[in-house]
């Protein structure tokens, strides 16, 4: 009879650990996940770093707080294929008075192969798209930040404004300039966040009812029960 790790299911399971002790940071955190999540298989969770209901984290996602710390990922929010969180050592950013290196709101979709590097904010139903970077950046609420864009500097992205394909935005000038976000963009946001709230829970129900006390599903079956 095989035990019930090595009859989880013949998947890779994620990456959770904490942050390695090192002389910037002593003290090792390990990740808070709450249960209703999802971290699929190869994807990668390090150090302090909450992530709240309902997320859900595709495969070969990489969030890495050993350097900039603490990350947080707030509720009905998606990190698709191939993104990358990462922060800078002892840059944060202030929200309600406690200082994160990544803070991700609610209802937040982080787009295939997207860079979001700390220190940054990124508010409730924010959009960023293929392989666009954040880095060092307030972006308020509803922002959609189309593909290969980049934000940067230190700027500060009002609410609602929208960021084109491969622009560049690192001044407050250009980041005042932009428009608001239009109609077809705003529904396709919309219309992802629909598709990806669906994920965890139907996810969880592929991998297993199971849970470890870090939040990953497993089936707890033997195989001879699972073939019955």
């Amino acid at each position: 009879m095989k035990s019930n790790d090595e009859s989880a299911g013949n998947c890779f399971k994620p990456f959770i650990s904490p942050n390695p002790i090192t002389s910037f940071n002593p003290v090792q955190s390990f990740p808070r996940i709450d249960k209703t999540s999802f971290l699929s298989p190869f994807s990668s969770v390090i150090g302090d770093v909450a992530i709240r209901n309902n997320v859900y984290v595709a495969p070969n996602v990489s969030i890495r707080a050993d350097e900039g710390t603490p990350f947080y990922i707030g509720s009905n929010t998606n990190l698709q294929d191939g993104v990358i969180l990462h922060g800078l050592l002892n840059k944060r950013i202030s929200v309600g008075g406690k200082g994160y290196s990544i803070f991700i709101s609610k209802e937040v979709t982080i787009a295939h192969g997207a860079l979001v590097h700390g220190p940054c904010y990124i508010g409730k139903k924010v959009f960023v798209g293929f392989k666009a970077i954040v880095y060092n950046a307030i972006v308020q609420s509803g922002v959609f930040i189309s593909n290969n864009a980049v934000v940067t500097n230190g700027v500060h992205i009002a609410m609602n404004r929208f960021v084109p394909p491969g622009a560049y935005i690192d001044s407050q000038k250009k980041a005042d300039a932009l428009s608001r976000v239009p109609s077809d963009s705003k529904e396709f946001a919309r219309e992802v966040q629909r598709v990806n709230q669906e994920f965890p829970a139907s996810y969880n129900l592929l991998f297993g009812e199971s849970r470890c006390s870090c939040g990953v599903a497993y089936d707890s079956r033997s195989k001879e029960e699972q073939n019955d």
